[in-house]
């Protein structure tokens, strides 16, 4: 199945300025002008559509501004603050479209021409000057914003400068961007939540009782849709599978995982039969057809059935066809978890994976953590190729099928979990950390040796205080900075660990 595509975020933008300047000091409004146009092009390259007004430099500038984002249905606005404006002109963007802001304070150069400088020259670097009457206004009307410092990072200098204003390699230039780049990315993850489709198959498992999920509150508070399907929507496809379609799933299937050959110490994890093999592409061809027919972007399941129940057969072969789906965006959560499901998409938007985990065992000697699942795992971020392993009882569940066997590529990684309040709200609980290359069981279980900033019990005593879900998504890199940003947006609370 091919990656399904997310839909770009909209980027609303504008550069304050003050109209009375512009016949005072000629050629200052062409000048940030450019400004302007230089971050809209830098923000359109990192996949945004981008919706730039141009200069609000008067209170009617302002009005239109704001009715121009709200017309164009903005995600985020970013307030380009280009020199001195008064706050009177900016305020009315924001009381008319209420689209989160980020004010963007760019200083073109990273020093001025202190003895050739005139009034004109400063005012193009002054972009400082108005954001603390911005924020104040801001504060007093209850409107939210955040700010970003730094240079503007250009990589040549204008005709009309007098100092030198390539600063794209400068430090200051390059963090500055690194957290815009990290809003958008929250924006299109804000944007792909809104009306997307998270399928519930089956039921959560049961006794489980931090997986429950309040559908309504989710759906509230992340604007995603909760189909609910029945194991008979799939079994409808399953029953038209054609011997065809399970080769060319069996092709799939061996371009990207080991078919294992091995004896693995575990008697319940041995070498995938060809019955095996067969019977889980099959599914995944129903799985897979599934999904398009409901357009879902995310699936939630569990499903144990009756022994030796149709439907009980069924979901043995759901592992490789989830960790298939899971590959091509549509990360799939085991046990009924929907919460994880929410953090695996989030990784996802991201291009930063999001594997499905929970804690399995502590190395004391190496100070790492083991974690992993015996279900889906999100195969663009393996070490190496993942091996299939045919299981001859899934581990306190009923049924036999094939398991995935894996671990995350060595490195940075950011674990980003999903939990529910006592006030019913979500809350996400992320930390950063190091995937190591350490050894792993030979059971048919995804497992990532895992090294915290802090000893193994220190960091488990603070993050078991937050009372987490016993799931949770991995991804790759470090992303606590992007994925708090994601909560604001989302306007769900998070806490880092470690931090």
């Amino acid at each position: 199945m091919e990656k399904k595509n997310y839909k770009k975020p909209r980027i609303g933008l504008y550069t304050m300025g003050l109209k009375h300047y512009w016949t005072q000091f000629p050629g200052l409004k062409d000048r940030i002008n450019e400004y302007g146009e230089f971050i809209s092009k830098k923000v359109e390259s990192f996949g945004a559509e981008i919706f730039y007004y141009g200069l609000v430099d008067s209170e009617d500038a302002g009005h239109q501004a704001g009715e121009y984002f709200n017309q164009n249905n903005i995600d985020l606005i970013l307030a380009h603050s280009a020199t001195y404006v008064t706050s009177a002109c900016v305020l009315p963007v924001h009381q008319i479209c209420s689209a989160p802001t980020v004010v963007l304070n760019l200083q073109p150069a990273a020093k001025i021409n202190y003895t050739q400088t005139t009034t004109g020259e400063w005012l193009a670097h002054c972009g400082a000057c108005p954001v603390p009457e911005i924020a104040n206004a801001f504060n007093r009307s209850d409107i939210h914003f955040r700010v970003v410092n730094g240079l503007l990072g250009l990589n040549y200098t204008p005709d009309i400068s007098m100092t030198d204003e390539i600063t794209d390699k400068r430090p200051e230039a390059i963090r500055a961007w690194k957290t815009i780049k990290e809003w958008i990315l929250a924006a299109r993850v804000k944007r792909n939540l809104q009306g997307a489709r998270f399928g519930f198959l089956g039921n959560t498992y049961s006794g489980m009782l931090d997986m429950y999920s309040d559908f309504t509150m989710f759906q509230s508070q992340t604007g995603a849709h909760i189909q609910i399907l029945e194991m008979c929507d799939l079994d409808r496809h399953l029953q038209k599978i054609t011997q065809e379609e399970i080769q060319h799933k069996r092709q799939e299937i061996e371009e990207f995982f080991i078919i294992s050959d091995d004896l693995a110490a575990d008697p319940l994890a041995q070498k995938p039969s060809q019955d095996q093999l067969n019977w889980s592409a099959k599914v995944a061809v129903a799985q897979e057809k599934l999904v398009k027919e409901f357009d879902l972007d995310a699936l939630t399941y569990y499903y144990h059935g009756a022994p030796g129940n149709h439907y009980e057969n069924v979901q043995g072969g759901f592992i490789v066809g989830h960790s298939l789906l899971t590959a091509s965006g549509i990360p799939c959560a085991g046990e009924g978890d929907l919460k994880t499901c929410l953090a695996m998409k989030i990784c996802d938007l991201v291009e930063a994976g999001g594997s499905f985990c929970e804690i399995v065992v502590t190395d004391y000697e190496t100070s790492t953590i083991l974690l992993g699942h015996d279900g889906p795992f999100h195969l663009k971020i393996a070490k190496g190729k993942p091996i299939l392993r045919g299981m001859g009882l899934y581990h306190g569940k009923q049924g036999t099928g094939i398991s995935v066997e894996a671990k995350v590529r060595t490195g940075s990684i950011t674990n980003l979990g999903c939990t529910q309040t006592i006030d019913g709200k979500l809350k996400f609980i992320i930390t950063e950390a190091e995937s190591t290359d350490g050894s792993i069981m030979k059971i048919g279980n995804t497992q990532t040796p895992v090294k915290f900033k802090k000893d193994p019990d220190s960091y488990m005593d603070e993050w078991f205080s937050h009372a987490p879900t016993h799931h949770f998504a991995m991804s790759i890199g470090q992303n606590a900075d992007l994925y708090e940003k994601i909560s604001d947006l989302l306007n769900i609370p998070s806490y880092v660990i470690g931090k």
